[in-house]
C-alpha cells in the first residue's frame, strides 16, 4: 500500500512539473507574440504592461490591463482609455489614462484630454483619434512583473529551460530503468530456459539409465531361459547309458 501510494504521489508530481513546463512555454508563446504589441489582438482584446502608478487607484505598475477597440467618437469623459503618448517626455510610448473631456488639438482634430488619477494633472498634449488603441476593459495584477522576469535571462532559465531539461533528464532516467528491466527480465528468461532444458537433459539421463537398466535384466532373464533346455536334455542321456550297462551285465 505504501508503493501504491508513493507511484500516485510521484506521478502526481511529475504531471504536475510537466503541466507547469508547458504552461509556462504557451505563456511565453502567447506573451511575446501578443503583449505591448499595438497591432496585434486576440478577439478584439489587447494586452499592455502598466509601467507606472499613474494610475495606482484602478491599476498598479506591472499589471498588465487588457483594452477592447473602440470606435473613438464613442468615448466620454470618465472612460479609461490607452493610447500612444504624444508627449516630449513618454513619446510613442503606450499610456493608460483616464479622459477628463473632449476637445480639439491646435489642427482642428476632434481628441481629449487625459490625465492620470494618481497626480491628477493633465497630460502634456491632446490624444486625437489616431493614436487611441482601445477602451480599458479589466486587468491581470502582477502578471507584467513576471512577463518581464521571463524575458530577463535568469527567468528564461528558471521558468523554461530548467523545467524541460528535468523534464528530458526525467524521462531519460525512466528510458534506462525501463531498458535496465527488459534486460533483466531477458536475463531471468534466459536464465528459466537454461534450466528448463538442463532439467530435461537430466530427466533423458535418467530415462536412459532406466532403459539400459531394463535391457540389463532382459538379458539375464533371456540367459536364463535358454540354460534350462540344456540342463533337461543332458539328464536323459546318463540314464540311458546306466541302461545299457545292465543290460549288458544280464546277458553275461
Amino acid at each position: 500500500m505504501g508503493k501504491k501510494a508513493l507511484n500516485i504521489v510521484k506521478n502526481v508530481l511529475v504531471w504536475t512539473f510537466v503541466a507547469f513546463a508547458v504552461i509556462m512555454m504557451l505563456f511565453t508563446i502567447f506573451s511575446v507574440n501578443t503583449f505591448d504589441k499595438t497591432d496585434r489582438d486576440i478577439f478584439g482584446l489587447k494586452f499592455f504592461i502598466v509601467q507606472t502608478d499613474s494610475m495606482s487607484d484602478t491599476f498598479r505598475a506591472g499589471d498588465i490591463v487588457v483594452v477592447n477597440e473602440v470606435d473613438p467618437t464613442t468615448l466620454v469623459a470618465g472612460d479609461i482609455i490607452t493610447f500612444i503618448s504624444q508627449n516630449e517626455n513618454s513619446f510613442n510610448e503606450t499610456i493608460t489614462h483616464k479622459i477628463r473631456s473632449l476637445t480639439k488639438d491646435e489642427h482642428g482634430d476632434n481628441g481629449f484630454i487625459t490625465y492620470g488619477t494618481t497626480t491628477d494633472s493633465d497630460d502634456e498634449t491632446v490624444v486625437t483619434y489616431p493614436y487611441i488603441l482601445g477602451k480599458y476593459s479589466f486587468h491581470l495584477p502582477w502578471l507584467g512583473h513576471f512577463f518581464q522576469f521571463l524575458k530577463t535571462t535568469p527567468g528564461y532559465i528558471i521558468c523554461i529551460l530548467v523545467p524541460f531539461l528535468l523534464l528530458i533528464i526525467y524521462n531519460g532516467v525512466v528510458a534506462i530503468g525501463a531498458f535496465r528491466r527488459y534486460k533483466k527480465e531477458e536475463m531471468q528468461e534466459l536464465d528459466e530456459e537454461k534450466k528448463k532444458l538442463e532439467e530435461e537433459r537430466r530427466q533423458s539421463l535418467e530415462m536412459m539409465a532406466e532403459l539400459q537398466k531394463l535391457k540389463e535384466q532382459l538379458a539375464a532373464q533371456q540367459g536364463a531361459t535358454t540354460a534350462q533346455p540344456t540342463e533337461s536334455a543332458a539328464e536323459p542321456t546318463e540314464s540311458t547309458a546306466a541302461e545299457n550297462e545292465a543290460q549288458n551285465k544280464t546277458e553275461d
